[in-house]
């Protein structure tokens, strides 16, 4: 591309050198510059992406993009903040791929990637072929990815709306998190619909205040050409007071006879996903075959049946509200006892680790804290900050803690497996090993048939 125009598109303060006549990709990382690249010299929490525009150059950049003049011999557009500009030249580069792509974002706290994943099922009833941006899974084309990132910086967003149009997506399905949408990655974006599912307590490391938080989910809707809120959430009575053409929904019972998925929290999100569904105009057939079409979603209430005679459930929810949600429903499946294991991760939000040990202690028969992803922390100190003045056990190895839950089931009983979901490892401050609750929860339960 002819850097005029992304020159134009960044509307930079100041450029300084000589301008080479083509741009032919973009970075924000060094490791991923080629030659004839412009490079984006983010300022980050841990980095600072000036102090790598040397190995950027020497990798081919073209030019920089900086919040300040370097002392190197390149050309440099210099802007107020690099992230806020980034977007611009990005949607410019790529063709602004959501002109022509009908995309679906799902934001709130929990609920986004079951709602994902039965809207994708919804538009493939509908003979649509829809492309996927997931925490689990990325689906492009017939290909699908691992992701990294829940929401894509935007850089590589924008080129995955291209590359899904080229692979013949003709619509795509986005979790978009309200760290994305503070740090700018879905300026830009054209958005068909927006859904909101609901908002808990998570992620105030990053924002600070739950008002923060509900600001980045906010600012989203102003991208949305539809509007689907859950009422039955505060905040989404919020949004659809201020947003007066949003569709509002909340648990109903008209969609229950389609929907597979065990939990008043289930229809809830079959619910928003209709409402999307519907506003681009997908028939109640299609919507009903789509939702009855998924009978799970990995790590998310996910059965583990050994032909037990209790209920093992692996469940993501690693913030409070999601725990209280996975608690009441597993108490509404049995009138035996609810074991519950959970830990809380590291290097992330510390103010709701008592307030998850305070919901397992009062719905759960029983509750083993143990660890999560502890990263950087110590993973003791961590669990006590959990299990302060409650009456909870406290089991390290979380596979020991998954065993004992297991090995003290009765019949009746349900076993909830909290924090990890479909991940299949668990980061230390040196490492990450290989861990999936739902193989070690497998496991235990083989062990208790097999004879001493």
């Amino acid at each position: 591309m002819k850097l005029e125009r992304l020159i134009a598109a960044l509307g930079p303060t100041e450029v300084v050198g000589r301008a080479p006549l083509e741009i032919r990709e973009l970075a924000y990382d060094s490791h991923e510059v080629v030659p004839g690249a412009l490079f984006f010299c983010i300022p980050g929490a841990k980095a600072d992406g000036h102090d790598f525009a040397g190995a950027a150059l020497a990798a081919g950049a073209a030019a920089l993009v900086v919040e300040r003049r370097l002392e190197v011999d390149a050309l440099q557009l210099v802007v107020p903040r690099v992230r806020e500009a980034m977007p611009r030249a990005v949607v410019e580069f790529f063709g602004d791929p959501t002109r022509e792509l009908e995309v679906v974002g799902v934001t709130g706290t929990s609920g986004k990637t079951t709602t994902a994943f039965l809207l994708r099922s919804i538009f493939e009833a509908a003979g649509r072929n829809p492309g996927l941006l997931s925490s689990i899974e990325r689906r492009v084309g017939n290909e699908v990815r691992t992701p990294t990132l829940n929401t894509p910086e935007a850089i590589d967003l924008q080129r995955l709306f291209r590359e899904m149009i080229t692979a013949g997506n003709d619509v795509c399905v986005l979790e978009a998190t309200s760290i994305a949408s503070a740090k700018g990655r879905l300026d830009g974006t054209r958005f068909a619909v927006l859904i909101f599912t609901n908002l808990s307590q998570d992620h105030l490391d990053f924002h600070g205040t739950m008002e923060e938080y509900f600001e980045a989910k906010r600012r989203l809707f102003a991208q949305g050409r539809h509007v689907v809120v859950n009422v039955g959430d505060a905040h989404g009575r919020r949004l659809a007071d201020e947003f007066p053409q949003a569709i509002a929904f909340e648990a109903g019972d008209e969609l229950a006879a389609h929907v597979k998925l065990p939990g008043r929290f289930n229809l809830e999100n079959a619910l928003g996903a209709a409402a999307a569904a519907r506003a681009l105009g997908v028939d109640s057939a299609a919507i009903h075959a789509g939702l009855a079409a998924v009978r799970g979603v990995p790590g998310r209430f996910e059965p583990v049946d050994e032909g037990q005679p209790f209920t093992v459930i692996v469940d993501y929810s690693h913030k409070p509200g999601a725990l209280e949600t996975v608690l009441r429903e597993a108490r509404a499946l049995t009138g035996g006892r609810v074991l519950c294991v959970f830990g809380a991760g590291g290097d992330r939000d510390r103010e709701k680790r008592p307030l998850m040990g305070r919901v397992a202690a009062e719905l759960a028969d029983v509750a083993i804290v143990t660890s999560d992803n502890p990263r950087s922390e110590d993973p003791a100190a961590i669990a006590a900050e959990v299990a302060e003045g409650l009456d909870v056990d406290v089991e390290l190895d979380r596979r020991a803690a998954i065993e004992r839950a297991i090995e003290s089931a009765a019949a009746g009983d349900v076993v909830v497996i909290a924090g990890k979901g479909h991940e299949q490892g668990q980061e230390f401050a040196d490492r990450t090993i290989p861990f999936d609750d739902r193989e070690v929860a497998r496991a235990a339960l083989r062990n208790l048939k097999t004879p001493a």
